[in-house]
């Protein structure tokens, strides 16, 4: 994990088709109830090295990344039309928070409840790592296991503190999930936490007796991280917390 990598800038622009030539009034797609079809397109945002700088932001309005989960994997696929509900999986609803659909899912069968999709994400998965909390709660009362790991050990947890979503990583820690999960990406949660300067999870994190000797494969601890961020915030978290461990170590003092 390199901390100095920065998220990938997509841009969402709107493209009108273009009218064929000699009808200038053709300024769209015209669909059976009339309306005009607009497509979307999403793409990198990577300016020549001569172009401006500004340009980027003029096209379109930045979406940040900061997981390897996708639109497309939520089910919003860049298309023409729109997909409608009833055509998303369980863990796209899951993703989307559309608790009433998830439910007539999961009616159909237990089984579904830790359903992995190809990359052994479940819908609790999922639900976490876009922080849909009430979809997480449902998913937990449902019997939704926390403790499921994806194909490279990807958790709930993590993917919840990645995204910084300090309800949700409360949620599965009271369901006693290993805190300290390391995936073979080189992070643990309270690494990804300090990687996103999330500052309410990692005091949570820490709350909890997340490890903070671990290293990610770079050989960064979370101090180390947060200091070559330059998350002061973060960085004062974590020292107040070792200055507590250090004074309750010591124990009391005998009054001379």
């Amino acid at each position: 994990m390199d901390p100095t990598q920065p998220a990938e800038d997509l841009i969402l622009t709107q493209q009108s088709p273009t009218p064929e030539l000699g009808d200038p009034e053709d300024h769209g797609i015209e669909t059976p109830d009339g309306s005009d079809t607009v497509v979307l397109s999403l793409f990198p945002c990577t300016p020549e090295p001569e172009a401006d700088a500004s340009v980027c932001s003029l096209q379109g309005s930045s979406l940040k990344h900061s997981t390897t989960l996708t639109n497309r994997q939520r089910g919003n696929e860049v298309s023409a039309l729109p997909a409608t509900l009833d055509s998303l999986s369980i863990h796209q609803l899951a993703a989307q928070g559309e608790l009433s659909q998830l439910k007539e899912h999961l009616r159909k069968g237990d089984n579904l409840i830790n359903k992995p999709d190809e990359r052994g994400f479940t819908p609790l998965i999922w639900a976490s790592a876009f922080g849909e909390i009430e979809t997480v709660r449902f998913l937990l009362e449902w019997g939704a296991d926390p403790h499921i790991l994806a194909k490279e050990r990807e958790s709930a947890l993590s993917l919840a503190s990645m995204g910084g979503y300090t309800d949700i990583v409360g949620l599965l820690l009271e369901r006693d999930v290993d805190i300290n999960i390391y995936d073979w990406n080189g992070g643990t949660p309270l690494l990804y936490a300090v990687r996103g300067n999330h500052v309410k999870c990692v005091e949570a994190l820490l709350a909890r007796g997340a490890d903070l000797t671990t290293e990610a494969d770079s050989g960064y601890t979370p101090m180390d991280l947060a200091v070559a961020l330059g998350y002061r915030k973060v960085q004062q978290v974590i020292e107040n917390h070792i200055l507590k461990l250090f004074h309750s170590n010591l124990g009391p003092t005998d009054p001379e």
